[in-house]
């Protein structure tokens, strides 16, 4: 067994177009069925404001698929330290046999949920744009930011965090490391209003997002809704777009702002939802024009945990680093001398 440690898994597994190409490539074989992808499992540690996820899928005609046990523990930043945290396991496909330890402490988490909002955004928004606006000043918001342009040009940031202290220390940040202006406002609602493309990165329990502030040609990527009590757009702002994605319908509809339109009603099981995968796969189209409202809808899936996770091994494989463990058999044996 090999094992990365977070380390080197940074220096060399980047946030770059190859990593959007191949969590791309996911969704485009979930969209062809060939995908195993099981529900996620969740352990919420509510006192904590905490909960512990994990997902898997194996896609078709690969040698190894990850597991990946991923954390969220939202009073971290109290402690200076980050919220998301975890580890993957490639298992191999032919034996069942863990072949190696991707030991990231979340950041592959991280690219991969990147990778997504650009892979939405890059379908959905308009290819000409100016303002950014982003909602919450963690690492995902960092993440997205720098995903994002990799796909679409823009000329200013705009955030809003409920720590004015924490969107100050965002908008330094990114200023210095993408070298563009970048704004901290009072409201959520200077940010729709005022932005032609919306990144909400937290994990709010009530609506943050109001449907009457949307505007023609909006895009919002939605990415942190990814439990039951999570929502961080009004149920409307899904009726209102002309354009409703989800990562995958199933699990949006258990976990996603797509389970809050669902149970207010506002959205049916008979409303045009549109999953990514039928966008990367060319088999729908994203946005038609320039006026039309578009929201994604992304909870995280299986898929993009085990294309990261390959493309990291990958990685990590040819430049010859990491530990190797051996895997022996060890026989234990009795008072009597029977192996056991």
């Amino acid at each position: 067994m090999l094992i990365f440690t977070e380390q080197e898994l940074k220096q060399y597994v980047k946030l770059n177009q190859e990593a959007i190409t191949v969590v791309e490539e996911g969704f485009t074989k979930l969209a062809n069925n060939e995908v195993e992808m099981p529900p996620i499992m969740r352990v919420d540690v509510h006192d904590q404001n905490g909960e512990v996820d994990v997902k898997t899928a194996y896609v078709k005609g690969k040698d190894m698929f990850a597991i990946k046990v991923s954390s969220g523990f939202f009073h971290n930043y109290k402690l200076g330290l980050p919220s998301g945290n975890g580890l993957m396991m490639l298992i191999s496909s032919q034996t069942g046999i863990p072949q190696a330890l991707l030991l990231d402490n979340g950041y592959l988490t991280e690219v991969r949920t990147a990778a997504a909002g650009a892979i939405a955004a890059n379908y959905l928004s308009r290819e000409k744009i100016e303002t950014v606006g982003v909602i919450g000043a963690g690492s995902q918001a960092r993440f997205q930011v720098k995903a994002l342009k990799l796909v679409r040009d823009f000329k200013k940031i705009l955030v809003y965090a409920r720590s004015i202290e924490r969107a100050k220390k965002y908008a330094e940040d990114m200023a210095a490391e993408i070298g563009i202006e970048v704004q901290v406002v009072d409201s959520a609602e200077q940010i729709v209003r005022n932005s032609d493309l919306v990144i909400t990165t937290t994990p709010a329990k009530e609506p943050i997002v109001k449907a009457e502030w949307l505007h023609p040609g909006l895009h919002i990527t939605a990415m942190g809704s990814d439990a039951e009590h999570k929502q961080e757009l009004e149920a409307e702002v899904l009726a209102r777009a002309d354009k409703l994605v989800c990562d995958t319908k199933a699990q949006c509809a258990r976990l996603g702002e797509l389970h809050h339109a669902l149970t207010s009603g506002v959205v049916t099981n008979e409303s045009s939802i549109i999953e990514l995968g039928q966008l990367t796969a060319k088999e729908l189209k994203g946005r038609e024009n320039e006026d039309q409202i578009t929201v994604a809808d992304l909870t995280g899936t299986g898929v993009q945990d085990t294309a990261i996770a390959l493309f990291a091994y990958n990685e990590m494989v040819k430049r010859n680093l990491g530990l190797n463990v051996e895997n022996k058999t060890l026989s234990l044996k009795n008072e009597r001398g029977v192996v056991i």
